[in-house]
């Protein structure tokens, strides 16, 4: 009977025990998904704040707790850029690439290769990246840019003219004209610049027409 009584409350023991680790086991993810939202909280306020002490801090917590999280290692890869800690940036930046290959961060690889002078990696990035999303305007532009640094005129304005058909904006426009100007095309850049004013001058007279008139007392 003893015996009996004695594997009753074993049983009754054992389920409680199952049962508390059962909640312990749903609480703590609970637990940890909430720190790590704080720490991406406090990352991007401190990025925006350019307290990047602190941001690097939040960063390298959330990738001990989770070290194949690919948005963090960009993230932390912008902080270093920013703080020209490039050689860290561009290893950050592959690392997230790695994990999951994407064009952003063969973008801000390119970005920083082009800043140290790397032009060939440069030019390489921005090739990848343009391969895997070719309907960005940005990319095309950053890769004409190393075209230009490295002397080859064509590539330059065949980027920018990629550029321009993807975003036909003011901006991107004047920048083709004056690549049209170095590349002898000063026909073509004419041409540009007369359209860039004419996609001006509506806005000229919105801005007008927008105006208060004054009050004749």
């Amino acid at each position: 009977m003893l015996g009996l009584i004695l594997l009753f409350a074993l049983g009754v023991w054992v389920l409680l025990y199952q049962r508390n680790l059962n909640e312990t086991g749903l609480e703590l993810p609970s637990k940890l998904a909430s720190r790590l939202d704080r720490l991406w909280q406090v990352a991007h306020q401190s990025l925006r704040d350019k307290k990047y002490l602190r941001a690097e801090k939040a960063l390298l917590t959330i990738l001990r707790v989770d070290e194949r999280n690919a948005t963090a290692y960009n993230r932390l890869g912008i902080l270093y850029a920013k703080q020209r800690a490039y050689g860290d940036a561009i290893e950050c930046f592959e690392i997230a690439q790695s994990l999951d290959p994407n064009a952003s961060s063969l973008h801000n690889v390119g970005l920083i290769y082009l800043e140290t002078g790397q032009l060939e990696k440069a030019a390489l990035a921005f090739e990848q990246a343009i391969e895997m999303e070719n309907d960005v305007a940005a990319r095309y532009i950053a890769y004409a840019k190393v075209q230009e640094k490295l002397g080859d005129a064509k590539k330059m304005v065949s980027a920018l003219e990629r550029a321009v058909g993807l975003d036909p904006n003011p901006q991107s426009l004047g920048i083709l004209a004056d690549a049209y100007d170095r590349a002898g095309e000063a026909e073509l850049a004419a041409k540009l610049r007369k359209k860039v004013e004419a996609m001006a001058a509506p806005e000229a007279s919105a801005k007008t027409i927008r105006q208060p008139r004054k009050v004749v007392m």
